[in-house]
């Protein structure tokens, strides 16, 4: 291994639905800073803030998007078979905004996490058209269709594995930093079967994560637990958070960094 060598930094990007989107907040703090990223990996929600930003769309420019789409471009509704939501728009959407293209085609290495509801296995997709990767990692269980790809039906990445840590690791990751968007620890409100099966996966998950953190170099974790993963409002807030969680860790980022070219 050649002395001085930068290590290759690989940025896990959990799943929290609407909370995710503290992810753009920590990309713009990056960036501002100039930490690298040389890989991707990302689960749900992570999975689609990663796949843009591996496309080359800026963090602002995401922000405008979040901010301003309206629910109607992305909101296929249908009569409950498999999920309520068809996900055809966001699919397409996805597709028009990483510009058709495959995953192996991407500016910055990406991996995208789902989970195989009928074989109970996590898929891991390297390669293929990125919108139905992430069409399939951001499916809700019981609100999103699965989405069918080959002879698997695929749901959230985040049922198997939240922020998918050994994911990066497996990509080639030197360090890896894990953004973890839908721990909470305040009370949420539930009043609708969205927010039942959204606040039981959390729940979930959280206890599935507990086990795996410990494969991350660093843990950030944005304030985001006491908005609603589905509720969509707050956004700019959620953002923010993100930023000013991330903007904590900058020196510390930078420290691992300089240790880790020292060790070699």
């Amino acid at each position: 291994m050649p002395k001085g060598r930068k290590p290759k930094v690989g940025l896990a990007l959990g799943s929290g639905g609407a909370r995710g989107f503290a992810h753009i907040g920590v990309l713009k703090a990056f960036e501002a800073h100039q930490i690298p990223i040389d890989l991707l990996a990302g689960s749900s929600m992570g999975s689609l803030i990663a796949a843009f930003y591996a496309n080359g769309l800026e963090p602002q420019m995401m922000e405008k998007l979040a901010l301003h789409l309206k629910r109607k471009v992305w909101l296929d509704l249908t009569v409950p078979n498999l999920g309520f939501v068809v996900g055809d728009k966001i699919k397409q959407l996805i597709r028009l905004l990483t510009h058709g293209k495959n995953i192996e085609d991407l500016n910055i290495p990406l991996a995208i996490v789902a989970t195989d509801i009928e074989r109970g296995e996590r898929v891991v997709f390297k390669e293929g058209p990125i919108d139905q990767a992430v069409r399939a990692s951001i499916a809700i269980p019981g609100i999103f269709v699965p989405e069918r790809v080959g002879d698997r039906l695929l749901i959230d990445g985040g049922v198997i594995d939240r922020v998918p840590i050994t994911v990066a690791k497996e990509l080639g990751a030197d360090l890896v930093i894990a953004i973890d968007v839908a721990d909470f620890d305040t009370k949420i409100s539930v009043h609708s079967i969205f927010e039942v099966i959204v606040q039981a996966i959390d729940v979930m998950e959280r206890e599935i994560l507990r086990h795996q953190m410990l494969a991350a170099d660093l843990v950030i974790r944005p304030r985001v637990g006491h908005y609603s993963s589905i509720a969509y409002s707050g956004i700019q807030e959620i953002i923010a958070e993100g930023e000013r969680e991330a903007l904590v860790h900058i020196e510390k980022i930078k420290e691992m960094i300089e240790q880790w070219e020292e060790a070699q």
